[in-house]
């Protein structure tokens, strides 16, 4: 089997979707933008069991993908699903200190992610997740013509 595309795009995979979250949220460095989406990442990843998160990491560019399961402890069970509002401040209460995480950090990750992956392949894996996961990625308004993989 050759080497998936992937891990031999990984860089221009991760900088597309860096640049794709930061304009989606008007930020001015990758280093905030980075911030932000690790919060929105982990606020997701609480809400699922490990299985249900690997299932939903397999359709991640590598980077992403790894950045996903970074720093993950298993110690207790998924939280309740939650609402927008409630993923929002929890992404934006990540390094509190110097986290300048703006209030469409969820839709903009979700964008991003959508630029980033095979329409067909996240909403296969989101079909077999709680029923939030598609709400929790889902970009309302947006024309899915323009989403899917800009690296290919």
């Amino acid at each position: 089997m050759p080497m998936p595309w992937t891990y031999r795009q990984a860089t221009r995979e991760w900088q597309a979707f860096l640049a794709d979250a930061r304009q989606a949220m008007n930020l001015e460095t990758d280093n905030v933008t980075y911030t932000a989406v690790q919060g929105v990442l982990q606020a997701f990843r609480r809400r699922l069991t490990p299985q249900q998160a690997i299932d939903f990491a397999q359709v991640l560019p590598s980077v992403l993908r790894a950045l996903f399961v970074a720093d993950w402890r298993l110690d207790g069970g998924p939280l309740p699903p939650g609402t927008r509002a409630d993923w929002t401040a929890e992404a934006m209460a990540l390094r509190p200190h110097h986290n300048l995480t703006p209030p469409n950090c969820v839709e903009a990750t979700a964008l991003a992610l959508r630029k980033s992956v095979v329409r067909e392949d996240l909403d296969r894996v989101l079909a077999t997740l709680p029923p939030f996961a598609s709400e929790f990625w889902s970009t309302p308004g947006i024309d899915p013509a323009t989403l899917g993989p800009r690296i290919v």
